[in-house]
Order: structure tokens, then C-alpha cells, then sequence
């Protein structure tokens, strides 16, 4: 190779490595109990990572929120507009959950902040969830640990089935139907 070519390959390489704004003064605050998985990556990635187990009230928000450069939240953080109006650095937000409904998403566009959300993240959990209720109900579990803390012990399994052979009705396929029919088909 062409010593000048080799050159602007190892110039191109270098900028590749290098960004805008160095990782290692990006702030992260994540609320609410986030997967230490996902914190570890990112603190494994340069960020600066501050993680909490808990939601934050609004005045707590208006605290924390300067200086910050992104915010990760689910479902019990409300972010307001006076919170996305009091930040300083904002630069995205992401919701660890289904919707945005927390975020005041006209004052997030209007600051030009982006929302991020995470759609899929509880579709396996929720699918996994309806057949094991679906399993209780066939089993009567619920009638029976009533029944167990009343002090009573039914040795048989009356008015109880099994859901192998069953057919299931699925209102609304979406994402979570979905995946409720490919668990229900492999049992």
C-alpha cells in the first residue's frame, strides 16, 4: 500500500476512535432500579454513571438534572416541563419501559431533547406472566392457597385440568399475543 494511502487510513481510523464530546464527561443518571448489566456497560464504556434505586420526586429532579447529560427513567419518574426547562446539558432522554407518557414530550421536542423508549423490553415477561396465569386458573392455585392458609387440604385436583390439548383464544395480536401463541404452541 501507498505510504500517503496508508496515512489517510490511520488519520481516518483515528477519527473514527475520537468523538465530539469525550465520553468520560457525559453524565448519566439512571433511576428506578436500571440492571446493573446495563450500568456496567456503560460505566465498562467511559460514562460517568450515577444510579439510583428509586424515582425522584419533581423538586429532587430540578436538583439533579443540571449538569446532566442524560436521563434514563421507567415508569414512576415524571418528568415535567419545568424539569426539562431547568436543564442545563440535556441532551436525550430514555424511558426504560413501554411508553413516554412520564415525559412531557412537547417541552422534551421543544428543548430539542430526544425520548427514547424501550417497547419490546417487557413483551417476553408479560407473555410469560399470562401462561402462568392462564396454568393457575386451569389449576384452581389461587381457590386452593385460600383454601391451604383457611387450615384445608384438598387431595384432589375437582373441578382442575390440564391446558395441554386446550385451544386459547388471543384478543389482539400484537407483540405480546404474539409471543403468548409461541409459548402456548410449544406446550
Amino acid at each position: 500500500m501507498p505510504a500517503e494511502l496508508k496515512r489517510k487510513r490511520d488519520t481516518d481510523e483515528e477519527v473514527a476512535e475520537t468523538t465530539s464530546f469525550p465520553k468520560n464527561k457525559i453524565k448519566i443518571l439512571l433511576l428506578e432500579g436500571v440492571s446493573q448489566r446495563g450500568i456496567k456497560i456503560l460505566q465498562d464504556a467511559g460514562f460517568q454513571v450515577e444510579a439510583l434505586k428509586t424515582a425522584l420526586t419533581e423538586e429532587e429532579l430540578l436538583v439533579k438534572i443540571k449538569g446532566l447529560h442524560i436521563l434514563g427513567i421507567r415508569s414512576k419518574t415524571q418528568v415535567s416541563k419545568k424539569v426539562i426547562e431547568a436543564s442545563d446539558k440535556l441532551l436525550a432522554m430514555a424511558c426504560f419501559c413501554i411508553g413516554t407518557d412520564q415525559i412531557d414530550l412537547k417541552a422534551a421536542q421543544d428543548n430539542g431533547i430526544p425520548v427514547f423508549n424501550a417497547p419490546f423490553a417487557n413483551t417476553r415477561s408479560v407473555a410469560e406472566l399470562i401462561i402462568g396465569n392462564i396454568v393457575g386458573l386451569s389449576r384452581k392455585i389461587g381457590d386452593c392457597t385460600a383454601a391451604m392458609h383457611r387450615g384445608a387440604w384438598f387431595k384432589q385436583a375437582i373441578g382442575c385440568f390440564e391446558i395441554r390439548g386446550k385451544t386459547l383464544g388471543i384478543v389482539g395480536y400484537g407483540h405480546i399475543g404474539a409471543q403468548v401463541s409461541v409459548l402456548a404452541e410449544s406446550m
